[in-house]
């Protein structure tokens, strides 16, 4: 099943969670609602809230508290994304400028808090302990996430075990998070629910292991962001961490040197020394791995649409090229 496929199966649900987004982006501040609109409005494909809606479906779930679960991970996400490109001094997101470039770090942070709150409040509505501390925990990992990757910058010898460390926190905990939150909704045992984690993370996985190889192998316009922004910022992603372990002596120098130094001038080089040490296939085949674990945890939902449209989702995390 396509993306394009699994978003219309869940347009009318989706639809009201994007009413609710923009119902609770409101605030007396101005300058709140112009930023808040502008991350919202920037071409998001919503895969974390359509995780969540996906999830409560799967287990014929009837009620509509998914619907207030499913905007706070996006508010989270949200809020990840303006604290991020303030971190990394990002210019470009989604093909859009960020909201940091536009109106400054100051209030992109303070925005992003507020994104942070809002969330919470959504999920407080939803009245039930499990989901506050399914949220709770993923957003405390996710900030784990970001300092430990932070550590890692302009790091050469960061090694793969450290860089997988680093996505399960930042990116995987929130798919894991959505996944779980429809499976808690349903009332599903702890085996259907810990099997949702499981796909959860391992989707969550195999999106930032894509996500990371694509800056080598597609364009800014594809992409929607500048190509060479990771190394620009010093980030040893997998298929440098991978070409510095298979390059040679004087390929792992331009690597280390690129990356000690966050100098993005050597980014034709590197992507040559990536495809001759074919960094980028190991990446993909890594990714894969992920997709089908993903795939198999499914054993545990019941024969329904929205189990091959979880099952779309993950081949579409390792199929795409954006």
């Amino acid at each position: 099943m396509s993306l394009d496929t699994i978003q219309k199966l869940m347009h009318s649900e989706m639809a009201v969670v994007n009413q609710l987004i923009l119902d609770q982006l409101r605030s007396d501040i101005v300058l709140i609602n112009q930023l808040g609109q502008h991350i919202v409005h920037s071409g998001g494909k919503r895969l974390r809230p359509l995780l969540v809606l996906l999830s409560a479906k799967a287990f014929a779930y009837q009620g509509e508290r998914h619907f207030n679960l499913a905007a706070a991970v996006e508010f989270i996400h949200t809020a990840t994304l303006l604290h991020d490109d303030v971190v990394d001094e990002s210019s470009l997101r989604r093909g859009r400028e960020t909201a940091n470039s536009i109106w400054g770090n100051e209030a992109s942070v303070l925005v992003g808090d507020f994104l942070y709150s809002r969330g919470f409040q959504l999920m407080v509505a939803a009245d039930n302990m499990r989901v506050l501390k399914i949220l709770a925990d993923a957003t405390n990992t996710i900030a784990e996430g970001e300092v430990l990757q932070l550590m890692n910058v302009q790091n050469s010898e960061t090694t793969e075990e450290a860089y997988m460390q680093v996505i399960r926190c930042k990116t995987a905990k929130l798919f894991e998070a959505a996944a779980q939150l429809g499976a808690v909704v349903s009332g599903c045992d702890e085996t259907q629910i810990a099997a949702m984690a499981e796909y959860g993370m391992s989707l969550g996985v195999a999106f930032q292991i894509i996500d990371d190889a694509l800056d080598y192998t597609t364009s800014s316009e594809t992409m929607g962001k500048n190509r060479g922004d990771d190394l620009a910022e010093g980030k040893p992603t997998l298929p440098l961490i991978y070409a510095y372990e298979k390059g040679t002596p004087a390929q792992r120098e331009i690597i280390q040197q690129a990356i000690e130094q966050a100098d993005a001038s050597q980014f034709e080089a590197i992507t040559q020394i990536i495809k001759s040490t074919k960094a980028v296939e190991y990446s993909y085949q890594l990714a894969h791995e992920y997709a089908d674990r993903a795939m198999t945890s499914l054993i545990e939902v019941p024969e329904l649409p929205y189990r091959e449209a979880l099952h779309g989702l993950a081949q579409f995390s390792v199929s795409r090229s954006y």
